[in-house]
């Protein structure tokens, strides 16, 4: 019993590390030839914004909203895999061990 509460408090451990290393990953997903960027970190928090001024005018709305939608799920997809690959390596083999 002992074990297994030694074994889950190491993966707990190592996921707080492990998210504290992708607070440091910067990842970016762009849209429309570069026109918007988007930066999220590895734990899916997005940084920063850009888009370029021409998308600003009115009759380029929808277009901007498009490529917003793009850059952003396209930057949110490669954090998840960062996070999602940072996590399976944190509790890595430690699980099997508890089955």
């Amino acid at each position: 019993m002992f074990d297994i509460l030694g074994k889950l408090t190491q993966i707990k451990q190592k996921m707080a590390e492990g998210k504290a290393r992708l607070a440091t990953i910067t990842l970016s997903g762009e849209a429309g030839d570069g026109a918007v960027k988007v930066t999220v970190d590895g734990n899916r928090q997005v940084k920063s914004i850009d888009i370029a001024e021409h998308l600003f005018a009115p009759e380029n709305k929808e277009e901007m909203e498009d490529l917003l939608l793009s850059a952003l799920n396209r930057a949110l997809k490669d954090a998840e895999n960062s996070w999602e690959a940072e996590m399976k390596n944190a509790a890595g083999g430690m699980l099997g061990g508890l089955m």
